[in-house]
């Protein structure tokens, strides 16, 4: 059924063709009612240029796992906030820097085929990169059919996303006067913006774009790297050292460089979506390997020839034999150690063996064998093709 014919009016076919127009992409969840508003949005022409995903959390297990946690009341602003904080945070990582991303959230309670004790209600959030808003109503009981409750909730989640996207909402709920629509907006702070302004050491993303702050981690298999881009080769090498170290696996990403400076937030966003299911990242301030081993004890951290060779290399160390043991030292004192990839270099695989480790740190270093690991795609390589 087309957009114009399901509301009953033109207003919704153009509204959704303006929404279309704008530049915003947008990943929506909804539990409990809300489907008819992803059904306007996929009926008119342009949708793809909209929506990058849609869940429906139908069940309450699965909008506890989307939020974290088992919620006091799903159907609740807190609750609508979450799905949206966590569905911006998926726009992020799907739409890769390109392009300014909406994050909506729909938690309601409509009629159904028995007699609900609790208010029939819904509450939409609206999550941006400078804010959140969020719109909460509570139904007149026994006054409309499900098929019209579901219509008034997609009502309000398509004002909302129009809003969102700076347009005027002519779409209007069509509500009685006791049924008042409060609205309520919060500045909020995006979790990338706040981690690349703060000095917080490490930002911990998961794979459904969910971030959180300091996590610890402790004894894991780490692969730090810039991964411009990620390659076949990052992803295997870090497969194996994790299997062969009976480790769990974590990519790190460091957003300061000492050679280059600190990545911009649509370069992040961009490295960011390259890493799919199962893949944690962590995203670090933390340059140096002295300063991995402190926010990583325990953990084996996996490097690459090259990588090695820099590390021991006394320039980086102000040309400072002793401050380069010092930092060896450092990480032995956190419990870290080295394994070592062999990588073409020069035109001739070399591995842990063609290097001279200073005397008393042989102990930290350990070399993942050719027969196990060993890819010769770079992504220096890469992108000299892509040039």
């Amino acid at each position: 059924m087309p957009a114009k014919a399901a509301a009953g009016s033109a207003s919704i076919a153009d509204l959704v063709t303006q929404i279309h127009a704008a530049p915003h992409m947008v990943v929506y969840e909804f539990a409990g009612a809300g489907s008819l508003a992803l059904h306007w949005l996929h009926s008119v022409g342009g949708s793809s240029r909209t929506i990058l995903e849609a869940t429906d959390h139908y069940a309450n297990a699965s909008t506890s796992d989307a939020l974290g946690h088992d919620p006091e009341q799903f159907v609740s602003a807190p609750v609508a906030v979450g799905l949206a904080q966590h569905a911006y945070q998926r726009a992020q990582r799907l739409a890769a820097g390109t392009v300014p991303v909406i994050g909506i959230g729909c938690s309601a309670a409509i009629s159904t085929d028995y007699v609900k004790r609790g208010a029939h209600r819904c509450a939409v959030a609206v999550c941006t990169r400078t804010g959140i808003t969020h719109y909460a109503c509570v139904f007149r009981k026994g006054t409309r059919s499900r098929a019209q409750e579901e219509d008034l909730v997609s009502r309000i989640v398509l004002r909302a996303l129009a809003e969102a996207c700076g347009l005027p909402a002519p779409v209007v709920p069509r509500l009685n006067r006791s049924e008042p629509l409060q609205v309520e907006s919060q500045p909020a702070t995006d979790a990338l913006d706040q981690f690349l302004q703060s000095t917080t050491d490490t930002l911990s993303v998961y794979p459904d774009g969910h971030m959180a702050p300091n996590e610890a981690h402790s004894g894991v298999c780490l692969l730090s790297g810039s991964f411009n881009p990620l390659h076949d080769g990052h992803v295997r090498l870090l497969q194996v050292a994790a299997h062969t170290l009976h480790r769990p696996a974590l990519f790190e990403l460091p957003v300061l460089n000492a050679e280059k400076g600190l990545l911009n937030y649509a370069v992040l966003q961009r490295r960011l979506s390259q890493f799919k299911r199962p893949w944690r990242v962590a995203l670090t301030h933390l340059p140096l390997f002295e300063d991995k081993a402190a926010a990583f004890p325990n953990s084996v951290l996996v490097i690459g020839y090259d990588t090695a060779v820099r590390l021991l290399e006394t320039r980086f160390y102000s040309g400072s034999a002793a401050r380069m043991r010092v930092a060896l030292d450092k990480v032995r004192g956190h419990g870290c150690s080295f394994l070592v990839a062999g990588r073409l270099w020069q035109n001739e695989f070399r591995t842990l063996r063609d290097i001279a480790l200073p005397a008393g740190y042989a102990d930290l270093f350990a070399e993942l064998p050719e027969a196990q690991f060993r890819v010769d795609t770079s992504s220096t390589m890469l992108r000299a093709t892509r040039a």
